[in-house]
């Protein structure tokens, strides 16, 4: 196997399931594409489609981020500040 170029980002795997497999294997016969032309193409134009509700996510994730480790923490598991809190806090 050939190894990736220092910095070259990793390709990954995309699991799907068979019916949406079966989609894009016609979709990107069809078109004349590969699979992984399909799938990227068709990610750019929906992400393009909803761009204002991509960004409304992104400014709300921002608003709870205050450059505390309780906000990361919030953030990344869903609990709230007295969830924290009550199983014993943060140390900042």
């Amino acid at each position: 196997m050939a190894s990736l170029p220092a910095g070259a980002p990793r390709q990954s795997p995309l699991k799907v399931d068979p019916e949406t497999d079966r989609l894009i294997s016609q979709g990107a016969h069809f078109l004349g594409v590969t699979k992984k032309d399909l799938v990227a193409e068709a990610v750019r134009a929906y992400l393009e489609q909803r761009r204002e509700d991509l960004r409304t996510g992104m400014v709300e994730a921002l608003k709870l981020l205050d450059g505390s480790l309780k906000s990361d923490v919030m953030l990344l598991t869903g609990l709230t500040a007295d969830e924290i809190d009550a199983v014993g806090g943060i140390d900042e």
